[in-house]
């Protein structure tokens, strides 16, 4: 018996494959699952099922895609309301693979479906391992407040009743959960360690800390992150069933002359390059996303969901374009119609306008504030972390909010746009110059930083 985890960072959440005598399992896979077919295919396994423990709300499901290459069946709760046939999974209902049988638990909270699966080896009665999805997860559990507060109290209530019925497996079991760090999925800070035993997590989960129901209760649904936009979409897309990524239509270079034609029907500018080349020459209107393992999720905040897409990308361009359309597609964006050839250069030297603004490091911003120059400071970052601590008479909205939120940025000045260390603050800055606000954007570091170092 073998599982292999696989990590996709930016959305933190994991997949798993599972291998006996030439037979493998996938649980819950994300849209790209070539990754997961390639590992199968260098072991020479036969993909016979595909598990998902929920319907996923933070990306596109790959399940589809592997049962289309595969045909292995697509085992899935049985009340998750899917559009397209499923090998309907109930409590005890259970699966083999080689060796191995995965049996479904019921595991409500995160979502009303939401199952786990205990996995036995060679015809013991014990389990081994669980995979929890959104349950238990290592250090916490997941949120029950993705679909909507109406349901926020009753999902938290069978959370707890799931992670006390999780709680009675045995010390040895191995907790495979598909969130983990890094996912919005999950309530509360969560550790790097991907995976754990039950005994860990009944010695160290804050979630399985709680005295009784009504102070989890409290302690889940309390101090909770915001999550990207584009989540409310993803549910309906994997309920109906997502297109193939082979059907597509892949991203083409694009003169400046092709450029300005999809902006000017409609076409979104998303700048992958680095804050401070972006904050020196960039196309007029265009938002700075940098390319790392949270350009989907932000894009998704930003841009309205599945809008026209054009990338301008940082070198080398095969490499990033290849990443940025797979981190796009994970999240349900298809309509990446090309990107600007020759980058940024090529614009300027077809001779069409360019835009720019001001970068500021600690010191110079300091000295401004405390000269009373840096009169509109504006935190992008999240509430808890402003909550923890704020730059007196500074404004605060998260950027994931600031597009709904520019009637309430000051024209009359410049305005200082800071988060904890330029990242956040740089995609708030290009926001604010498209809606023509006079920015200067802190990078390289921030409120943390301010406090520490500037004091009165």
């Amino acid at each position: 018996m073998e599982i292999e985890l696989v990590v996709t960072p930016g959305l933190g959440d994991n997949s798993y494959l599972i291998a006996s005598d030439g037979e493998a399992a996938i649980v819950d896979p994300q849209r790209d699952a070539g990754r997961l077919l390639d590992m199968a295919r260098q072991k020479r396994l036969t993909v016979r099922t595909v598990l998902e423990t929920h319907v996923h709300n933070d990306y596109v499901s790959g399940a589809l895609e592997i049962r289309n290459a595969t045909g292995a069946e697509i085992a899935a709760p049985a009340i998750g309301g899917y559009w397209f046939p499923i090998c309907p999974m109930a409590d005890g209902d259970e699966v083999v693979i080689g060796g191995l049988r995965l049996r479904a638990m019921e595991t409500p909270g995160h979502t009303p479906e939401h199952l786990s699966y205990l996995l036995f080896e060679d015809g013991s009665d014990v389990a081994s391992a669980v995979f929890t999805g959104g349950s238990l997860m290592v250090g916490g559990a997941g949120r029950t407040d993705l679909l909507g507060a109406d349901l926020a109290d009753e999902l938290t209530r069978s959370q707890y009743r799931t992670l006390r019925k999780l709680a009675e497996l045995p010390g040895h079991v191995r907790v495979l959960p598909t969130h983990g760090a890094g996912s919005f999925c999950g309530a509360g800070p969560a550790p790097k360690e991907r995976v754990s035993t039950m005994a860990v997590e009944r010695a160290m989960n804050r979630a399985l800390s709680a005295p009784d129901e009504e102070t989890f209760v409290r302690q889940q649904l309390a101090g909770l992150l915001a999550y990207p936009s584009y989540y409310r979409y993803m549910a309906p897309i994997n309920r109906a069933g997502p297109s193939f990524v082979a059907d597509i239509p892949g991203p083409v270079p694009l003169t400046p002359d092709e450029v300005e034609n999809r902006i000017r029907t409609g076409a979104w500018v998303v700048d992958a390059r680095w804050r401070f080349p972006f904050a020196r020459a960039h196309i007029p209107g265009s938002l700075n996303i940098e390319l790392d393992d949270t350009f989907a999720s932000y894009v998704g905040w930003l841009v309205p969901f599945n809008d026209p897409l054009v990338l301008v990308l940082p070198d080398p361009v095969d490499e990033t374009l290849d990443e940025a359309i797979t981190q796009l597609q994970r999240v349900g964006y298809e309509r990446t119609l090309g990107y600007l050839a020759g980058g940024i250069e090529a614009w300027v030297s077809s001779g069409r306008d360019q835009e720019s603004y001001g970068v500021a490091g600690l010191d110079e911003f300091c000295r401004e504030y405390r000269a009373g120059r840096a009169r509109a400071v504006l935190d992008v970052r999240q509430q808890t972390e402003w909550d923890k601590g704020h730059i007196p008479d500074s404004q605060h909205i998260f950027v994931g909010n600031l597009p709904e939120r520019l009637e309430d940025v000051p024209r009359d000045r410049e305005v200082w746009a800071i988060c904890a260390t330029g990242h956040r603050s740089s995609m708030a800055a290009s926001v604010l110059a498209k809606a023509g606000v006079r920015v200067r954007v802190v990078e390289g570091t921030g409120v943390p930083d301010f406090l520490r170092h500037c004091g009165p």
